[in-house]
């Protein structure tokens, strides 16, 4: 079993949740909720994986708080 670490946003044209796993092309996918998302991703990700491990270009470290004016 392997985990992968998606980012997930909330489109503001759409509504719709988008997700991507960092650096892992063509790992990504959108859905109406957080539940569909997650499965969404799961199996995009699975998909991906049968043609083989991916060289990851990029691992999510985390996220920072920026404060301006």
């Amino acid at each position: 079993m392997r985990s992968f670490t998606a980012v997930v946003e909330k489109c503001s044209e759409t509504g719709l949740f988008v997700g991507y796993v960092p650096g892992f092309p063509g790992a990504h996918s959108q859905a109406e909720t957080l539940e569909a998302l997650h499965g969404n991703l799961e199996e995009v990700v699975s998909m991906l994986l049968e043609a083989g491990t991916p060289a990851l270009k990029a691992e999510f470290i985390g996220t920072q708080t920026i404060q301006v004016g």
